[in-house]
């Protein structure tokens, strides 16, 4: 596929060709683990295949915490060996590997508890500065009670001794995930999204490919591998019972909910590291607004549609309120997400006890799981992953080389900023939303100047979502894989949790423009913002609710369009 474009078109030849082609790997799960194995894998030389059952990064990893981080709190724990490897993966990533989309961020850690907690904390930080990647970010700094009221002077003044600053990275998820599938995508790897693995196919008691449907149309088919890597992430245990054997490890899911209120609510110019109750919460800037979490609780309803209740919106609001001047209040709440956490399963005990390291095993000849990690880490992940799919291919592989393998928007970035202002005002584009597609797409950006180029009326702000062009949206579609209303406005764009209305107006305004492109009709377009509307309406009904029994019920209402057509149904 040239420069990884994923297109409708690209996508019905990748349905054929999976079907009659043999696969040194078949890798399932289109989150940031598997998209990873997939590139690892292409970037060897190996014939490889890549298969989401919905859309690429729609579970955990379009929502996860948006940072790229050694982990403070595992310093606590002592686990030095996680930090230090989490670190030099987040240095890798700000200046290879993905310098468009990881981006230093400041916080603050506001001390009140005199000379000990200084010390303390201050010590944890050193070692965060020295453990890996050291001069990635700039270092720690002490600052007094003076400094922290001329720079955030939102924070809660009373108790305050003073505070410590320091740096990580931010990501945008989805895009990142994206961009790696488009580069396993460039470097010759098959993929294709809504595509449910419904079965494994065995000869000589091995797996050596899978039974798949089309969640488009629900056509089945078989695709045949010498190898296949179960990267599931929460839905692990489900592909494992399918290989059979007895698997040494399962996964459990943990829930984290984030919330979105608008910058002006919390008056500060740095990000916020906050005690909770029982963790820690991230209070970090995005864009208009300042993304607060996490939650940390045990999950045992459905994997597909995990919702955020309001008892998890009211311990982001309570912790966070406890260190601002002006509290905020339910009202103030833009956006609201959930995500599930793959947890190697351990000892009985709280989410938080359960392993953050990540576990690797071939249960059956043919079939290698991956399972547990963090964000920060998926490269190593899928390293490991592949490194034990090619022991059973016979055959000499090379090494991994993907710590040298930029993605696609990062080719050329540097480069394409330096001429961006002058292609982007040659289509009337201003200073502020050049910056927008240069953050987003990097050397991409020229893909969309050329659409606004070709068709000026692209280069109109959404309605509705005045951050986010047209163009973006059609992009989206035409080179980034969307199928559906909700790609766009959730993944592709983060319109859903960034506007007071969760995109309500933006789907109106979007929903034709990707439906040509799409080839849908008038029918197709007015279904498709339907289930958009109904989804949304889903998501707030089940945020007034207390408990994730209720919460999911509510939720579960309105399903995915290709988990429909699983169960038989058609949007």
């Amino acid at each position: 596929m040239p420069n990884g474009q994923l297109s409708p078109a690209g996508r019905a030849e990748a349905l054929a060709r999976l079907a009659r082609t043999e696969y040194d790997v078949l890798v399932i799960g289109g989150g940031v683990t598997g998209a990873g194995a997939a590139l690892d894998a292409a970037t060897r030389g190996l014939a490889v295949a890549l298969v989401e059952m919905r859309d690429y990064a729609a579970g955990t990893s379009s929502r996860s915490g948006k940072l790229i981080h050694g982990g403070l709190r595992y310093l606590e724990r002592f686990d030095f060996g996680l930090v230090r490897e989490s670190l030099r993966e987040r240095r890798l990533l700000l200046k290879d590997i993905a310098p468009h989309l990881v981006k230093p961020i400041r916080f603050l850690y506001p001390l009140r508890r005199r000379l000990w907690e200084r010390a303390y904390v201050g010590a944890g930080l050193l070692l965060y500065d020295t453990l890996g990647g050291a001069g990635a970010v700039p270092r720690h700094r002490h600052l007094s009670r003076g400094a922290v009221r001329r720079l955030a002077p939102g924070v809660k003044q009373s108790g305050l001794i003073g505070a410590i600053t320091f740096y990580d990275t931010q990501v945008d998820d989805s895009r990142h995930t994206l961009e790696l599938v488009r580069t396993a995508a460039a470097h010759g790897a098959e993929v294709a999204s809504a595509v449910k693995v419904v079965g494994l196919t065995r000869s000589g008691g091995a797996v050596h490919g899978a039974e798949a449907q089309d969640l488009e149309t629900g056509e089945t088919f078989t695709i045949r591998a010498r190898h296949v890597v179960n990267a599931a992430g929460v839905w692990t245990d489900g592909l494992a019972r399918l290989a059979g054997g007895r698997p040494g490890f399962s996964v459990k899911a943990s829930k984290g909910v984030h919330i979105m209120v608008p910058r002006e609510r919390i008056r500060s110019d740095v990000s916020l590291f906050v005690r909770a109750e029982d963790s820690v919460l991230f209070v970090r800037s995005w864009g208009r607004h300042w993304l607060i979490g996490t939650t940390d609780t045990a999950w045992t309803a459905g994997l597909d549609h995990p919702a955020a209740t309001s008892t998890d919106i009211d311990y982001l609001l309570r912790n966070v309120n406890a260190v601002l001047e002006t509290e905020l209040g339910r009202d103030d709440v833009d956006g609201v997400f959930a995500g599930l956490r793959p947890l190697i399963h351990g000892e009985a005990g709280t989410t938080s006890r359960l392993s953050r390291e990540h576990a690797v095993e071939t249960s059956v000849p043919g079939f290698t799981t991956i399972a547990g990690g963090k964000y920060t880490t998926y490269r190593i992940m899928a390293k490991d992953a592949i490194d034990e799919a090619v022991k059973g291919l016979g055959r000499e592989t090379p090494s991994s080389r993907t710590q040298s393998v930029p993605l696609i928007g990062a080719l050329g970035y540097a480069e394409t900023r330096a001429r961006a202002a002058g292609l982007a005002a040659s289509v009337g584009l201003t200073p502020e939303q050049t910056d927008h597609l240069l953050g987003r797409y990097g050397s991409l950006t020229e893909d969309l100047i050329a659409m606004i180029v070709e068709r000026p009326e692209l280069g109109r702000p959404i309605d509705g979502a005045p951050d986010y062009l047209l163009a973006e949206a059609v992009y989206a579609v035409t080179h980034e894989g969307a199928l559906h209303l909700d790609d766009v406005l959730t993944r592709r764009t983060h319109i859903a949790i960034e506007t007071h209305d969760r995109g309500a107006a933006a789907a109106r305004a979007v929903a034709p423009v990707i439906g040509t492109a799409l080839g849908w009709d008038a029918e197709r377009v007015r279904k498709e913002l339907g289930f958009y509307l109904a989804r949304l309406e889903a998501e707030l009904a089940a945020q007034r609710l207390p408990d994730d029994e209720s919460a999911v019920a509510a939720r579960e209402i309105v399903r995915d369009p290709r988990l429909r057509v699983a169960d038989g149904d058609r949007l």
